[in-house]
Order: C-alpha cells, then sequence, then structure tokens
C-alpha cells in the first residue's frame, strides 16, 4: 500500500515540470545554454568521466552553449568527481578565468546494492536561478480495476543505472577518481572554442533529450550531495553578471529565499553559529497546484571544554493538489551531526495521500 501511495504522490509530482523542469522558453539565465538532460544522455553513453568530458565540449552534441565571462567564445567545461567508494559527485565546472570557476550542474550517484546504482543531476542555482533536479525515468503500464471496465495508465519509476558504462567503470576495483587536468588556457589539442549560438538556434540544433529525463523536487542521493555541497565553486563575477536575471526569475517563479545567522551561548560557555536558509516555491501546473519548500540550517560550535562540533538538517517537502482534488504531501530529512570523536547520521522520508475533501 505505501508503495501505491508512493507512486501516486511521483505521478502527481511528475506533472508539475514548469515549476522545476528546464524552460524552452528565454529566461535571460546562463542556465538557457546549458542542456541538463542532454548531459545525462552523454553521460549515459560515456566509457568514463574523461570521455564524458570531452563530449560535453564537443559542438555538434549540443548541449553545452555556455558563455559565463562573455567573451564571445564558448567555455570550456571540466568534469571533476568527489566522493568515495559508494558515492560519486561528478561536478561539471566552467573555466571561467585564471583564478575564477562556477559549477554549472553536479551528477551525484550512489551505490545502493551489488547491482543497483541511482543518480541525478543537480543544475547550480547561481546558473539557472535555483537548484533544478533531473533525473532518468522509465514508464510503466498500471492495470486498475473498475466495476465496469479495466483503466491502464502508466507510471513513471525510477532508473537502475548501474549497467550504464561510465557508471559501471567509476566503481569498478582500482578506479582513481577523476580530476580533469584542464585550465584557464590550457586545454585539450581537440578542442577549439565556437562562437555561442544564439538561443533560439541553440534550443532548434539541440536534440530532444528530454525525453526520457524529467523533473523531480526531492533530493535522492542524499549522501553524494552531502559530499558534494562542501565542495561547490562559485564565481563572484557570474553572480554579479547575472544576479539581475537571477532576481527577475525568481520574482516570476514566486521562489522566495530566506537566510538568517545568529550566535548562540550556552549555560556552559559553548558558543554555536546557526545558519538557516529556507527556499519556497509556488506554482500552478496542468494537473493542479504544488508547493515545494526547502529548508537547511548549519549549526557550527565549540564546547566548554573545547571539543568542535558541526550540525546540519536538510528538508524538503511537497505539497501538491491534483486537478481532480486529491492531496499528496511528500517529505524527506535528513540529520547529521560530527564532533572530535563522534559521527552520526539519520535519513527519514514520509508520503501522506488524501482523498478530495466532500463537500
Amino acid at each position: 500500500m505505501k508503495n501505491i501511495i508512493w507512486l501516486t504522490a511521483i505521478c502527481v509530482l511528475f506533472s508539475f515540470e514548469s515549476l522545476h523542469g528546464q524552460n524552452q522558453d528565454e529566461t535571460g539565465l546562463p542556465g538557457d545554454h546549458f542542456s541538463l538532460e542532454g548531459a545525462l544522455e552523454l553521460f549515459k553513453s560515456s566509457d568514463s568521466p574523461e570521455d564524458f568530458e570531452k563530449k560535453l565540449n564537443t559542438e555538434k552534441n549540443y548541449v553545452n552553449n555556455l558563455d559565463l565571462n562573455d567573451d564571445g567564445e564558448i567555455d570550456y567545461v571540466r568534469v571533476v568527481d568527489r566522493g568515495d567508494e559508494q558515492t560519486h559527485a561528478l561536478v561539471l565546472q566552467a573555466v571561467v578565468s585564471k583564478s575564477d570557476a562556477q559549477d554549472v550542474a553536479v551528477i551525484e550517484i550512489e551505490k545502493t546494492s551489488d547491482a543497483e546504482a541511482i543518480l541525478q543531476i543537480i543544475g547550480d542555482e547561481d546558473i539557472y536561478g535555483e537548484e533544478i533536479i533531473i533525473e532518468p525515468f522509465e514508464e510503466e503500464s498500471v492495470e486498475s480495476k473498475g466495476p465496469a471496465a479495466q483503466n491502464f495508465s502508466s507510471l513513471r519509476i525510477q532508473v537502475n543505472v548501474w549497467l550504464w558504462p561510465s557508471v559501471r567503470f567509476m566503481y569498478r576495483p582500482g578506479y582513481v577518481s577523476w580530476v580533469s587536468p584542464w585550465r584557464w588556457r590550457h586545454y585539450p589539442r581537440w578542442w577549439k572554442p565556437w562562437r555561442p549560438h544564439p538561443f533560439h538556434r541553440y534550443i532548434s540544433l539541440r536534440p530532444h533529450y528530454h525525453i526520457h529525463y524529467h523533473p523531480v523536487a526531492l533530493h535522492r542521493v542524499g549522501n553524494a550531495h552531502r559530499h558534494y555541497v562542501g565542495h561547490r565553486t562559485a564565481s563572484v563575477s557570474v553572480k554579479k553578471r547575472y544576479s539581475s536575471n537571477v532576481a527577475t526569475y525568481r520574482a516570476k517563479k514566486g521562489i522566495v529565499q530566506t537566510k538568517k545567522t545568529t550566535v548562540v551561548s550556552g549555560p556552559r560557555g559553548g558558543k554555536a553559529v546557526v545558519q538557516k536558509q529556507s527556499t519556497t516555491v509556488a506554482g500552478k501546473g496542468p494537473a493542479g497546484k504544488a508547493a515545494v519548500k526547502k529548508s537547511k540550517t548549519d549549526v557550527r560550535g565549540k564546547k566548554a571544554n573545547g571539543d568542535t562540533f558541526k550540525a546540519s538538517r536538510k528538508k524538503s517537502e511537497v505539497r501538491a493538489k491534483g486537478s481532480g482534488g486529491q492531496r499528496v504531501k511528500a517529505s524527506k530529512s535528513t540529520r547529521r551531526v560530527k564532533s572530535n570523536n563522534a559521527k552520526s547520521s539519520t535519513s527519514k522520508k514520509k508520503v501522506t495521500k488524501k482523498s478530495p475533501r466532500k463537500n
């Protein structure tokens, strides 16, 4: 029964592509010129992270059309793998200048069993105006029997990416995390920068990568995401250049971000810095209404005995209402504590479904 409820929640939430998907209309954001779905398709067909990097920077694939430093030439996107034996965070990073770089997106991969793995790609909020989460899907027909006839519907299910060649390559014994050796003005011989295509031409040339990938509201690859967060690279110049466009985009999408930092003193002389950040998105899709709220709390402190500690809590909550009145609520919370002597981590998911209210 829980699986049925979860699948129902997924069906309702997936209808809100206008809230979290890449827009086919020009927004003025740099993310207009980099296809997250295309990046996943290239990764799927690659033999290794190095091969993937080469495909990302090949013009005829029409995935990368970024010019973040506005010099009239395409930016080289390098790939850097950050992770461990069970998780990988494959960072796609644009080289902006000799001393500057900007993360475009990160592919987060997690091995869940001996022959199973999941992944998501997350577009950086400075590039897309918000975190855009994309994942591969497969459709499965489901039969539901009614009193008069049989009805068939399709459900989108999460894909096991273990058989993708690049994933198998990264989990093989002896694999050394790929860190691109290329930097500003030092690029591979095969690469020649080209002039970026105008948006509408770029869209018309780009293959329909989105067919097998869709946007979702929740992080599923939690361990890999925690690995990445501490290594995120953001360019001050890029953020400043697109700040007005990002603000306009968030205002139109109804995205509200708040951030608060406080210093707390304990009764025994200890001190802690508490930082709270929340993002709320509200919108309307073809199947009804949805609201997504993400919150993050980071605590860093020092106990009276001198021991240091860090704690963090992340929570994602989605509330949706379908056109038929059905209400779905899905949430995920993760809590992590690390001190000099101990480390702990807990994760919890919850999905509830309510029928339409009767008048």
